[in-house]
């Protein structure tokens, strides 16, 4: 509850001391995105139980998964903005491909020049897919959405007046899949469009 309150704190004092800019208002974000997700698997034996209610055992295994994110945000104050961004990664364990989804928006404060930081406070949802895989266990696992949260910023650096190199973004994200929470770092790199 107190990094909540900090966080309000925060954005309220940029809110105060925000002027209105006539500087470009809209940015567009695409580019590579790599998660560190635990993946929750259920395993039974293949070929030793023709009826249904195999034993199962349950792995969670901590996996690379590589995809794409995309987001846009919005300028309503001074460096406020309200940002939206979406991603989809995948990776797979024992042959069983696995995707985790994030849609997810907040408010997001920048600071313009050449070299451009920021940081966010996303909240929104994530899915969970997991395929089946079949080797000497069939592995396999349930389709799930749930909670995220993703609290991080990044840098952007100027390279045309309407485009920026976004060498990194780095974000703590927080899913709450099989009623437990996952906690897990995002990075991301890309190019920002500015109009």
């Amino acid at each position: 509850m107190r990094i909540v309150a900090s966080i309000g704190t925060f954005f309220f004092a940029a809110l105060l001391f925000a002027t209105p800019s006539r500087a470009q208002s809209i940015e567009l974000f695409g580019g590579y995105s790599f998660v560190r997700p635990s993946v929750t698997y259920l395993q039974a034996p293949q070929g030793t139980c023709v009826i249904t209610g195999c034993p199962t055992t349950t792995t969670t295994q901590p996996l690379n998964f590589n995809g794409w994110e995309v987001g846009g945000a919005f300028k309503v104050l001074g460096p406020l903005a309200l940002a939206a961004d979406f991603s989809d990664t995948s990776g797979s364990f024992q042959g069983a491909n696995s995707r985790l989804k994030t849609y997810l928006a907040g408010p997001q404060l920048r600071f313009p020049g050449p070299i451009s930081p920021f940081v966010h406070f996303l909240a929104g949802a994530a899915h969970e897919s997991i395929g089946t895989g079949a080797s000497i266990l069939i592995t396999t696992g349930p389709t799930q959405t749930a909670f995220a949260t993703g609290l991080g910023g990044g840098l952007d650096l100027k390279m045309l007046p309407f485009i920026s190199l976004r060498p990194i973004q780095v974000d703590y994200l927080l899913t709450h899949f099989n009623s437990k929470t996952q906690n897990q770092p995002r990075i991301s790199a890309g190019i920002v469009l500015r109009f």
